[in-house]
């Protein structure tokens, strides 16, 4: 490894020279739970990213449902195609911004890691289930720390960690009181990034499937971010780089917060809305819904009352506690592991 030049320290230094005085910079961070030598080629949130990709939580997000629930198609979302999507949107404002892309692009592609099967049908399920309570980015933290690697996590750093775990928004009015932040502007854009990408993907599959129709999309979000899934995420990318910039320059010159105007805002507030209350609650109320919670349901109460049948490792890692393990193992399934798995066990 010695002839290997240092390609980490030149590009640590030209983050250093180049990037924004407010761009979280890889030399500095904050570390890792466990100390490591540092790469001789990738920065340290490089390193994280690469750590990502490759283990096996982020591989069993491809079967795994983003909001509907075994769709008769091909083209309808993922969790892993939302979460290149989110990360897609987040490199590129970093990017225009002057961030640090890498950070950007690790928390992004981590950010939904621990998210169950069936999508937010059977986060609800366990959160009603587990008396500690459910939320799936808690549980993507838990993934990173503790489960992958049979329980040693992938030692992230600070600030990737940091950046999955307060990524969630919820029914929070965008950018309002209770929006919260993140420790670092890297984060909060992958937080308005995730919002980007499901309220625009969420719309044409919904559209696709017949739920709506393209003219049921309310006219004031029409009218302000456009009528095409191309043109509503480029409204809403060019005006959150325009609204951080100008805002910062006014103040201190450089950027200091992530910020969309009030008319996109708006716009984008009412298209939130509209899903909630035409798509997200009447998925919830079809059959298929229904089946998926059973799915969960049924494999929480077995399992719970049968660790034998919980593998070893998540036992171990929870340390004899079978609720904790049966959350971890539930959550971790892809939608066809789990209905094959309540077949298996006749529930």
């Amino acid at each position: 490894m010695g002839d290997i030049p240092e390609i980490r320290v030149r590009t640590e230094q030209r983050e250093i020279e180049m990037l924004s005085p407010f761009a979280t910079r890889s030399r500095f961070t904050l570390g890792r739970a466990r100390p490591e030598e540092p790469c001789h080629i990738r920065t340290e949130f490089q390193r994280d990213r690469d750590r990502i990709i490759h283990c096996k939580a982020f591989r069993r997000l491809k079967h795994k449902t983003q909001v509907f629930i075994a769709p008769a198609g091909d083209h309808y979302v993922t969790r892993l195609t939302h979460t290149l999507e989110v990360t897609q949107i987040a490199r590129t404002i970093t990017r225009a911004l002057n961030l640090n892309e890498d950070l950007a692009e690790a928390i992004g592609l981590g950010h939904d890691l621990g998210h169950t099967p069936f999508g937010h049908m059977g986060e609800e399920t366990l959160n009603k289930l587990y008396p500690e309570g459910f939320k799936h980015n808690r549980q993507s933290l838990r993934v990173v720390d503790r489960l992958e690697n049979e329980g040693s996590g992938l030692n992230l750093t600070r600030e990737v960690r940091d950046g999955i775990l307060n990524h969630s928004k919820s029914m929070e009015e965008i950018l309002g009181e209770g929006w919260g932040g993140t420790g670092s502007l890297e984060g909060d854009i992958v937080k308005i990034s995730d919002l980007i990408a499901y309220i625009n993907h969420d719309v044409d599959d919904a559209v696709r499937s017949g739920m709506i129709c393209a003219g049921d999309i309310p006219l004031q979000s029409r009218r302000v971010l456009g009528s095409s899934h191309r043109e509503r995420i480029n409204t809403m990318v060019c005006d959150i780089i325009c609204s951080s910039r100008l805002e910062a320059v006014q103040e201190v010159g450089s950027y200091q917060r992530i910020s969309m105007s009030r008319e996109v805002t708006e716009a984008a507030s009412i298209l939130k809305d509209f899903l909630f209350e035409h798509v997200y609650t009447v998925q919830s109320l079809l059959q298929e819904s229904e089946n998926a919670r059973n799915v969960v349901r049924k494999l929480y109460d077995y399992l719970s009352c049968h660790p034998g049948k919980l593998p070893d490792d998540y036992l171990s890692i929870s340390r004899g506690d079978n609720l904790r393990a049966t959350v971890d193992y539930i959550a971790g399934m892809t939608d066809q592991y789990a209905v094959r798995l309540a077949r298996q066990l006749c529930l």
